[in-house]
């Protein structure tokens, strides 16, 4: 089962994340072999974290929960909030095999949350190449959908968020991202 985690910082929490970088990053480690995406979210500067995205494939809900929940940042205090759902990998590749490479370009993570039908269930024709991760956004049981996430090469936030289809979300949130872990 595949699960998306955003952890989003409190806005005075950064001297404390960076204490903790070395505690979450060995953390991480032990998801290694699970792990899709992962990668911190940044302010409009591209420098400063906001928060963190980590895309894995778990066993179960439970299994999820105890990775969004037990993760260090997130018992120490870090965190505002958690959004943790069930996710589908439509490219069914992870970052690492991205062709685009770790660096070069702007990256974003894009998140639609849903209202109403559910909308853009497939690989946008023609932006394959830029697209780093891919997929809808799913109830516990994976009945309903509730979103879309993309993490993708874009120009800028606005060709970010043109990915997704406007009118079929209640809103699209687009945040500078980038490749996460030891390098």
């Amino acid at each position: 089962m595949e699960f998306l985690c955003r952890h989003r910082d409190r806005s005075d929490s950064l001297a404390l994340r960076m204490e903790l970088l070395e505690e979450h990053w060995s953390y991480m480690d032990r998801f290694d072999k699970e792990m899709i995406a992962r990668g911190p979210t940044l302010a409009a500067d591209g420098e400063v974290p906001t928060g963190s995205v980590h895309i894995l494939d778990l066993p179960d809900p439970a299994a999820a929960r105890a990775f969004a929940f037990d993760e260090p940042g997130y018992q120490a205090g870090v965190y505002r909030d958690v959004l943790l759902r069930r996710w589908r990998n439509l490219l069914g590749r992870t970052m690492w095999d991205f062709p685009g490479g770790r660096t070069g370009g702007n990256r974003y993570l894009v998140l639609g949350l849903g209202a109403g039908e559910p909308a853009d269930l497939t690989v946008p024709a023609g932006r394959g190449d830029d697209l780093i991760a891919y997929g809808p956004l799913l109830s516990d049981d994976a009945a309903l959908w509730l979103g879309t996430v993309a993490l993708l090469r874009a120009p800028g936030p606005a060709a970010a968020r043109a990915l997704l289809t406007r009118d079929r979300y209640a809103e699209i949130e687009v945040h500078a991202w980038r490749f996460g872990g030891r390098g």
